[in-house]
This record gives structure tokens, C-alpha cells and sequence, in this order.
């Protein structure tokens, strides 16, 4: 019994695989929709997506297209090619917005650039255009069934551009460059007022303007000393008993070490 079913399996097999290839060269669109949809149904996407290619031009505008590039946009994404799915679902919603599948596509369109956003720590182009395309879907579609899950994605995608601007600006508290790592906290403060990094966000900033004014010629370090006893007095307002107390305490005393010389 199961030499008959392996035989039958094995049958199959081959007129599928003739009924794709004769497909593929056959210039009748009808016979490569079929066989087309056939493939998408069986979850053969890749095999599916050469004959879409084929389709596309024949379909592209005209109403019985929008099946073919609803299952060719769908194809794309199951194969986790996002860059193409992505352009697609858009195209999809640009010649079929009224379509019953448009909120669909809106958001796997808009999911598609998400799973191009790299790591933080390089460029984060992909991430800005996947946050573009969520915002989008989230303001057409506030009562979507996807809105939960496109909310997540967006505060993960933020988040992301988060870390990205906080590892910037402290990179050159690293690098010694202190006056742009002042200007640097300053900007993400602004811009992420309620971010879990703040408190080390202030920490580096004072340190930053700590060491630049130790460092600085005579004519300017007294008030730059007063710059960065303000930007202490913001940290240790902001969470009076921070990780880094003992060691800002200590900077902050001889900050005033050194303002007395100026007193005087």
C-alpha cells in the first residue's frame, strides 16, 4: 500500500511540475492564471510568483487583475521577499483602493518595510520609510482588526530610532568630542522627552560639559564650570538618587573647588 502511495505521490509530482512548465511557455494568460492559482493555493509562492511576473503586464489595471496581484503581493511576502512585496502592496492599493483586501494590504504593505529595518547601530534609513508606512496604515485605518499589532510595530520601529540617536550622540562622548556631545543629549532629550535613556542621557551630557570646561582655556571655563553645575543640578533634580551619585557628587564639589578661584 504505501509503494502505491509513494508511486501516486511521485505521479503527481511530475504532472505538476509538467502543468507548471508548459505554463511558463504557454501564451494563453487564462491557462497561466489557472495554473498560477492553483500554486498559490498549494503554497508554492515561488513557482507561483514566475507566473505573476508573466501575468502582470496582461492584468495590470483592468479590474480581473486585482486577484492576480493580491495573490502575486501575498506570494512575495510569504517568501519574505519584502523589498518587492512591500512595492507591491502599495501598487495593489494605488489600483484597487476599494478593494475588500485594501485594508489587508495596507498593512502587510506597510509590515513588508518593517522587515527591511535593520539593527540600531546602522543606517536606519529602512527604518524611517517602514515608520512612514505604518503611521500611514494607523491614520487610514484607526479601527483596522491589525491596529494592535501595527501600534506594537510602530513603538518597536521608534523604539529603534531611539537607541540609534541615544548610541549617536553618546559616541561622541566617547570619541572626546564634547561640544557636539552636549549639542547631541541636548537634541534627544528634546526630541525623546519620555525616553528610558534620559537619566543616562543627563549623566553623559554633564560629563561631557564637566570635562570640556575642566579643559577649557581661562578666558572661558568659569562659565562653562557654570554650565555644567546646571546640567548637574538637572540630573540630580530629575532622579535624586542616580545610579552615577557618588561620582557626580564628586565632579559637582570640584566644580565648586574650582569656581572659588573665580570668587576670590
Amino acid at each position: 500500500m504505501k509503494k502505491i502511495i509513494s508511486v501516486l505521490l511521485v505521479v503527481l509530482f511530475f504532472c505538476s511540475c509538467s502543468e507548471y512548465q508548459t505554463a511558463l511557455k504557454n501564451e494563453d494568460v487564462a491557462v497561466k492564471f489557472d495554473v498560477a492559482s492553483k500554486l498559490y493555493d498549494a503554497g508554492k509562492y515561488s513557482k507561483a510568483i514566475r507566473l505573476f511576473e508573466q501575468l502582470a503586464p496582461a492584468y495590470r489595471g483592468k479590474p480581473q487583475g486585482e486577484k492576480l496581484f493580491y495573490m502575486y503581493s501575498q506570494s512575495c511576502y510569504k517568501t519574505k521577499q519584502y523589498y518587492i512585496a512591500g512595492y507591491q502592496f502599495d501598487s495593489f492599493i494605488a489600483g484597487y483602493p476599494k478593494s475588500e483586501k485594501a485594508e489587508e494590504c495596507a498593512y502587510l504593505g506597510a509590515q513588508s518595510y518593517s522587515m527591511l529595518s535593520p539593527v540600531y547601530s546602522i543606517d536606519q534609513t529602512d527604518t524611517f520609510k517602514a515608520i512612514e508606512k505604518m503611521q500611514g496604515f494607523i491614520d487610514s485605518y484607526p479601527n483596522s482588526q491589525y491596529i494592535a499589532q501595527a501600534n506594537e510595530t510602530y513603538r518597536k520601529l521608534n523604539d529603534k530610532i531611539e537607541r540609534k540617536v541615544y548610541e549617536n550622540a553618546l559616541e561622541y562622548n566617547r570619541i572626546s568630542n564634547y561640544k557636539s556631545a552636549i549639542i547631541a543629549f541636548d537634541n534627544f532629550i528634546a526630541d525623546f522627552p519620555g525616553t528610558p535613556y534620559k537619566e543616562k542621557a543627563l549623566y553623559y551630557k554633564f560629563d561631557s560639559a564637566y570635562v570640556f570646561a575642566m579643559n577649557s582655556v581661562p578666558s572661558k571655563m568659569e562659565e562653562r564650570l557654570n554650565t555644567a553645575k546646571t546640567y548637574y543640578l538637572n540630573l540630580v533634580k530629575f532622579r535624586p538618587n542616580t545610579e552615577y551619585k557618588t561620582k557626580v557628587d564628586e565632579m559637582s564639589a570640584q566644580i565648586d573647588l574650582e569656581l572659588q578661584k573665580y570668587n576670590k
